[in-house]
């Protein structure tokens, strides 16, 4: 089967049963058809932007479509912890374990001009831009979203 079938089903899975580990997934997605490997699995969760939330998969940006980009990034504000500057063109966000992978997609499918790119760790998300006017315009941005007062 095909991997987007597979990723359907996938989103399909997080959304009816509360999935705490891979290994869950794998045999999960196994039951529906699927010849999968956990590896498989990561890679998948990594592109569908997905992050472990306490115990369990949730699907960060799965709304992103349905609302506002603001309120996409809403969902998102309470796995944001700070947001920093290192040099004129590098934002560090940090993030609780396991989010940052799920920020770095909303950042990425927002295409904002001034992002550059972005790399995320567990719970380190760099964002690069093309100067210090371009990262001042992202800051600004950011705090907006996650640290609304």
């Amino acid at each position: 089967m095909q991997p987007d079938a597979r990723r359907d089903t996938l989103k399909r899975l997080l959304r009816e049963t509360t999935v705490r580990r891979q290994a869950d997934l794998v045999r999960l997605l196994r039951r529906e058809g699927f010849d999968c490997t956990q590896s498989s699995i990561s890679r998948d969760l990594r592109e569908l932007g997905v992050a472990k939330f306490g115990d369990h998969y949730v699907i960060a940006n799965e709304s992103s479509a349905a609302v506002p980009a603001n309120d996409a990034f809403a969902a998102l504000a309470g796995w944001v912890r700070d947001v920093l500057t290192a040099g004129p063109s590098l934002t560090v966000i940090k993030t609780n374990p396991g989010s940052a992978q799920s920020v770095a997609v909303a950042i990425d499918n927002a295409n904002w001009p001034e992002v550059v790119g972005t790399i995320s760790g567990d719970d380190t998300l760099f964002v690069a831009t093309a100067g210090a006017a371009e990262q001042q315009v992202l800051v600004s941005r950011l705090r907006s979203l996650f640290f609304k007062t």
